[in-house]
């Protein structure tokens, strides 16, 4: 019998999304295949974990690619890239906690070329005039992805409706959390 890799990775996934410490033994259930089966197509943990970060990555150069975050204003295009990365935010939020994915040489090179184009967006946002330029394009970034993350885990859970996972996120990432002063004087 062949063993469908994509499905059993994204059986893992979206296991992993719901249960970050689930065994091999449960993603192996959840794929509906055997620990043996399991096994031979990754022989262990960490290779899953590396196969789900090719995914990941894979997917969020896919969100960046159909998002067109080089056309139109800035403003929009992140409003895009959220809702286009949305699918994957739960898969990227149990990547975000693997450490191992982020530690010494071995990290992989495609999680850079997505800061990198992630970056550049927000850079082009501030060079426009759209975005503050007192937080730096790096730090934009990484509250994008802890907003992903977040959202993701909050959907999840059932404290966000999915529908609003897109606006939430782009109304507090791009429109900060301070209330707007009308100009008059608020009660304390």
């Amino acid at each position: 019998m062949s063993v469908d890799r994509d499905h059993v990775l994204r059986s893992a996934a979206a296991l992993l999304t719901r249960k970050a410490t689930a065994t091999m033994d449960e993603v192996a259930k959840a794929a509906g295949i055997s620990r043996a089966t399991l096994h031979r197509q990754f022989a262990g943990r960490d290779a899953l974990v590396r196969a789900l970060e090719s995914l990941g990555i894979a997917e969020c150069e896919a969100a960046l690619d159909a998002a067109r975050i080089e056309e139109g204003s800035a403003a929009d295009a992140v409003h895009r890239l959220v809702r286009e990365i949305e699918p994957s935010a739960g898969l990227l939020a149990f990547l975000y906690t693997e450490n191992q994915l982020f530690e010494g040489e071995q990290q992989n090179a495609g999680w850079t070329r997505i800061d990198d184009r992630i970056a550049a967006l927000f850079r082009r946002g501030q060079t426009a005039g759209e975005f503050r330029i007192d937080l730096s394009p790096a730090w934009l970034t990484e509250a994008l992805y802890g907003l992903l993350g977040s959202g993701a885990w909050a959907v999840a859970e059932g404290r966000v409706a999915r529908n609003d996972f897109t606006h939430m996120i782009v109304e507090l990432l791009l429109g900060g959390a301070l209330r707007q002063h009308t100009g008059q004087r608020e009660e304390s």
